[in-house]
């Protein structure tokens, strides 16, 4: 039963952190600011829960990966705010299904793994379901799409946390789940804040700009984000990866729903039938590895 409340958990929290991103960018601050926010009050609360682990006792290959975790992840998650501060939410969210073709891809070069009949015919459905999300666009399906800055950075986002999926696997190997949701948020927030430096983001504005609105704004995003990634951590230590994956896909629906009703984005229909499709696609290819 615990299971399936994280499951709901992470399907519903997922999109509602986006939406608390989009409307915290759309008010003017900055995406790289909402970001390490995010990360920062995430940090604190977990000072409440840090002193139980034994962290004298933790491998360098633990502090290795979660370091490169905090690296890819917090660079990622960036790249989602700017996508969702350009975009819109019911079309960039069912751009997610696309990370199976992705993982498939990377097995191919990295593994020499060969997908199977029905990953290939996976891959066709999640391609011919994205025709009617973007067709919706005015550079319609075709290459013309990867010259949209929101779809640039949708699809560099989903492919860095990716890669941070994998070293935060590692990182719960070294320890456990409750750790590596500590150094996740512990490191994405370092990270986060040297992306700020870098990029010469105006801290002084950001505070000045922050009204009482946005503070619970913020804090709203970060429970949602806190809650996404724990729910995805739980959920994958009780139940296969693959089936929680698959059952992830459907945030996608809800985030096509949200992007209607909240942003009043238009082409309900026809984003919700390639929602579908794209999701069903996804799937075939998560059990066809």
């Amino acid at each position: 039963m615990i299971t399936i409340i994280a499951i709901i958990l992470r399907i519903l929290a997922n999109p509602f952190a986006n939406v608390f991103q989009k409307r915290l960018t759309g008010s003017g601050h900055n995406a790289l600011t909402v970001n390490f926010m995010s990360y920062l009050l995430l940090s604190v609360a977990c000072l409440t829960i840090s002193p139980g682990t034994d962290w004298p006792a933790l491998s360098v290959g633990f502090w290795l990966y979660a370091l490169l975790g905090g690296i890819f992840g917090s660079v990622g998650n960036a790249f989602l705010v700017l996508a969702l501060h350009r975009g819109d939410l019911s079309i960039l969210g069912p751009v997610n299904s696309y990370k199976s073709i992705v993982g498939m891809v990377t097995g191919i070069v990295l593994l020499g793994e060969l997908p199977s009949l029905m990953g290939f015919a996976g891959v066709v459905v999640i391609v011919f379901g994205s025709y009617f999300i973007f067709e919706t666009m005015k550079e319609g399906f075709s290459w013309r799409l990867l010259k949209n800055c929101e779809i640039q950075f949708r699809l560099t986002a989903m492919v860095l946390t990716a890669i941070e999926a994998v070293f935060i696997k590692k990182v719960i190997l070294f320890s456990d789940t409750s750790t590596a949701f500590v150094v996740w948020c512990w490191f994405g927030a370092l990270f986060a804040f040297l992306l700020q430096i870098v990029m010469r983001v105006n801290l002084r504005r950001e505070v000045l700009i922050t009204h009482k609105r946005d503070s619970l704004a913020f804090v709203a995003m970060t429970a949602c984000i806190g809650i996404t990634q724990y729910a995805t951590t739980y959920t994958f230590s009780h139940i296969d990866v693959g089936y929680g994956l698959a059952l992830f896909q459907l945030s996608t629906i809800v985030s096509v729903v949200m992007g209607c009703r909240l942003f009043h984005e238009q082409n309900i229909k026809k984003k919700l039938l390639g929602s579908v499709i794209m999701v069903a696609g996804a799937v075939m290819v998560i059990f066809s590895s």
